[in-house]
């Protein structure tokens, strides 16, 4: 098990570009700053969303983020977006008519509101996930300052995740080898069977990693890479690495711009 193993989802960025070549550290205080002005606008201020899409815009062109892969990568917002259609049904308050149905004011408000800021952050963080290595992103939040644990149990499960997979997929198989192949809701012992044998075979790998992990003396840190190493050894000065970073800042500056132009109304 020694040597470098290569991992699809830590190492690989599939195109080079501006963005993908920032500091990690940058992009992830630019995430954070840009959802943070949109949530925090009011939902009344169309314009103000208007100007976040033409930032998002702005962005996927510099990363050079194909359209179909962003629209491919925002699918994991539909529960977002069930929820917030059933709000103007669900709504209470005064309601309006609209094609014939009756909906909540508030509800439609609410609606908008999920969607708008939803589908804007779920943008910025398939942005990011694009441009950056998941190794990145986690050496830029331990050098954020982000507790250790966190970044260790993310660390674990990006690792992980392709290995569960083909776990389930051999109890999958191993299910439908003997005959069982739930298809309905009221076949779904079967699955909770699987899911429960899943956390079980999870839980113990878990514990035989620690193990592994400490018998080689591991103290609760991972030695820096040397992309970690290079970078924080780098003799760029804070001034060179400020003008260097300064036209990524200004992408959350000015979203708080506009938010707090919303805010002030």
């Amino acid at each position: 098990m020694s040597g470098h193993h290569a991992h699809p989802l830590l190492d690989d960025v599939p195109i080079a570009s501006a963005v993908q070549r920032l500091d990690a550290r940058v992009k992830l205080v630019c995430l954070l700053g840009f959802v943070f002005a949109v949530v925090a606008t009011p939902a009344h201020a169309v314009l103000a969303f208007a100007g976040y899409a033409v930032l998002v815009g702005g962005a996927v062109a510099l990363a050079r983020l194909p359209l179909r892969v962003l629209a491919r990568r925002m699918v994991i917002e539909i529960p977002f977006v069930t929820f917030a259609l059933a709000l103007p049904v669900i709504g209470t308050g005064p309601r309006t008519e609209v094609a014939g149905v009756s909906l909540s004011v508030a509800g439609l408000w609410g609606a908008w509101s999920i969607l708008a800021k939803a589908t804007l952050g779920v943008a910025a963080a398939v942005i990011l996930g694009w441009s950056t290595a998941v190794a990145d992103v986690l050496i830029g939040l331990d050098q954020l300052r982000v507790p250790r644990v966190i970044v260790m149990i993310a660390g674990f499960m990006v690792r992980y995740l392709s290995v569960l997979g083909g776990e389930l997929q051999r109890l999958q198989v191993a299910r439908t080898s003997r005959g069982d192949d739930p298809r309905w809701f009221w076949q779904g012992k079967a699955a909770a069977a699987t899911a429960g044998t899943l956390f079980v075979r999870s839980y113990e790998r878990g514990e035989r990693v620690q193990q592994a992990m400490l018998a080689r003396g591991f103290t609760g840190r991972f030695p820096a890479t040397a992309t970690s190493a290079t970078s924080a050894t780098s003799p760029a000065t804070t001034a060179t690495r400020f003008r260097r970073w300064f036209p990524a800042l200004l992408w959350p500056a000015l979203a708080w711009v506009i938010a707090a132009s919303a805010l002030l109304r």
